[in-house]
């Protein structure tokens, strides 16, 4: 869950790896480190951000290979020793780590037993220990590697190099993403593309069980059993300007504002006014197929679980397809049945959450049929899966999502319409959603230019300790997202309920310091919506509303107008005002809007 970057080549390595661990910072940020070879090993460690890291390693650090990391805690609390990189015992290999090795207490006894002598209490050092007792005996670094991992359980994405050997870099993949950046005579490698594109744009992804050797000339790569194999380059669509702030404050508040363009961009292309329908040749389902499909089953973690729950209905509503979510973390546990009439999503920004990519694995080994909904090109998730919809909703850096999440909701309502007019969607109903699918864009540029006076809301609520959000049916799950997003980035305790839920058990914590957000659309269920805030504010609750009009006085103090779309499509709209609560919640509140504590972007480790 934390950040690696390498590189071999004629350039000092500390440079490049310091400026790729900034772009990595946000997955993970209590400690960072770095090596460099050059006539032996020279180690740079700190507890902290990479400014830490960068302001104690000399300006003569030379060498033209080295390893960096950003840890994210796992074993061992955030400190100098702690850090990666860790060696060896001899100061001969070095090895950064992300994952978490199941086995390493087992391991480290062993070792212990042999003589070795430990620093740190963490699994990756129990990497470092095995992989230098076995280089002794081998011809090969990357013999050395493959032989200690063998006795390893559990993930890893690793890097490693070896003081004897300084013209190569050894890498491995299982269940922690290893992206190759292919240079100019020279290589480089790191866990998240983000690291490499201000010097690369041409990469490899590693799958499961799979390790290279890096040279500044090329690189190869092999199998667990050493044998070869072979991989074809991507390139990737974005570059270094993709991954900056463009002038904002926040991370965050950019890629709130670039909704517009990165919905615009999920549409593009995929909306066909003569027929009604969404092209999406990328699902690989031709329309005898998805017509044999008698349910919808969408899996995902944290925010994609949430924007699944809003695809479901989705699917439902426009389909007529039997379709729920559930969190990829449950299912993959709950020994499921895997029916060969559902038809399984698998939702994910990074496309590496590990939950979600071990639920997929466990889906293919049952026969399932498994689509992804990912961001991530050539991401884990979406090489596994038999098809699916690219989001292109470009990176997003800030941990909490925002922009992936709309693009999500809008992906699945794409898929809805695109299945609801191979069964029973009528022209007509499809050329509703159609058109309102393709208004969506400049309907959340009028949401977001609503900021500032979401900003005065945010400074009234934000120092509440506790606030509630509800909504029914189409707006449960934007309920959801929204408590969700306050309490990431601001630390405010927020809880979610279904509106008609309230009366069995949480109206019993509504009172003057408990405000209540509710979602609250002009659709079937407005009375029923606007009878629940009445029940609120009899008994002293104060209401923040999100909808399409503004109601009596009487039913919420302060109100949020969101333009209308088609009901379908209202969810889409009524989220975006929340992201704008939640970020200017924590501003107010003073948190580290973009890297909220105790928390990664791309939770790779379970």
């Amino acid at each position: 869950m934390c950040g690696i970057v390498a590189y071999i080549g004629p350039k000092d390595a500390a440079p490049i790896l310091l400026e790729g661990l900034q772009r990595l910072e946000y997955r993970g940020y209590d400690s960072a480190g770095l090596v460099v070879s050059n006539k032996g090993l020279k180690v740079r460690k700190v507890k902290g951000r990479v400014a830490d890291l960068a302001a104690v390693v000399p300006g003569r650090f030379k060498g033209g290979l080295g390893i960096g990391h950003t840890r994210w805690a796992t074993h061992g609390v955030p400190n100098d020793v702690n850090a990666h990189p860790h060696l060896d015992g001899k100061d001969r290999i070095a090895v950064v780590h992300n994952g978490i090795i199941e086995n390493a207490d087992e391991l480290r006894a062993k070792l212990v037993a042999d003589g070795a002598v430990f620093l740190s209490e963490t699994d990756t050092e129990v990497l470092a220990h095995l992989i230098g007792r076995t280089v002794q005996d081998t011809d090969s670094l990357e013999e050395a590697v493959r032989k200690a991992l063998k006795s390893v359980v559990g993930t890893y994405g690793i890097a490693v190099i070896d003081a004897e050997r300084t013209g190569e870099i050894v890498v491995a993949r299982n269940g922690s993403p290893i992206v190759i950046g292919i240079g100019e005579k020279e290589m480089f490698c790191a866990s998240d593309v983000a690291a490499l594109v201000r010097y690369t744009r041409q990469v490899v992804h590693l799958e499961d069980g799979e390790l290279a050797v890096l040279k500044a000339d090329g690189f190869h790569t092999f199998t667990m059993d050493a044998r070869a194999t072979s991989k074809e380059p991507l390139t990737v669509d974005w570059d270094a300007g993709h991954y900056d702030t463009g002038g904002y404050e926040h991370y965050l508040l950019k890629e709130i504002s670039d909704q517009p363009e990165s919905v615009a961009r999920t549409l593009r292309g995929r909306l066909d006014a003569r027929f009604n329908i969404a092209h999406l040749g990328g699902l690989n389902l031709d329309p005898r197929e998805t017509r044999a499909f008698r349910r919808v089953k969408i899996i995902g973690c944290g925010s994609a679980y949430y924007a699944g729950q809003i695809g479901a209905q989705l699917i439902e509503e426009l389909a007529r397809i039997p379709a729920d979510a559930e969190p990829a973390s449950e299912f993959r546990y709950r020994s499921p049945v895997v029916e060969h009439d559902t038809l399984y999503v698998a939702v994910s920004q990074s496309g590496e959450t590990y939950d979600t990519l071990a639920a997929v694995q466990e889906l293919k080994r049952k026969g399932g049929r498994v689509l992804g909904v990912v961001n991530a090109v050539g991401s884990a998730i979406a090489r596994e899966v038999d098809g699916g919809v690219y989001l292109h909703a470009g990176p997003e850096v800030s941990v909490a999502s925002t922009k992936a999440f709309t693009s999500t909701a809008v992906a699945f309502a794409l898929i809805a319409l695109h299945f609801g007019r191979v069964h029973d969607l009528s022209p007509a109903d499809g050329r509703r959603i159609v058109e309102g699918l393709r208004r969506l864009p400049d309907q959340i540029e009028e949401i977001v230019k609503q900021s500032d006076a979401i900003e005065a809301l945010a400074q009234k609520y934000a120092t509440n300790p506790s606030m509630m959000f509800v909504g029914r049916v189409r707006g449960y799950p934007v309920a959801r997202e929204g408590a969700q997003k306050l309490k990431e980035i601001s630390y405010v305790h927020a809880e979610a309920y279904p509106a008609s839920e309230l009366k069995h058990g949480p109206l019993a914590l509504i009172g003057p310091d408990m405000p209540t957000v509710a979602i609250v659309p002009d659709d079937e269920l407005l009375d029923k919506n606007l009878t629940t805030l009445g029940e609120i504010r009899a008994r002293g609750g104060k209401v923040l509303m999100v909808g399409h009009r503004v109601p009596d006085s009487k039913l919420a103090e302060d109100v949020i107008v969101v333009p209308k779309n088609e009901v379908e499509l209202d969810p889409i709209l009524l989220g975006i005002p929340l992201q704008l609560l939640a970020y200017h919640a924590a501003v107010a509140l003073e948190r580290d809007v973009d890297k909220p504590r105790n928390l990664a972007k791309s939770v790779t480790v379970e």
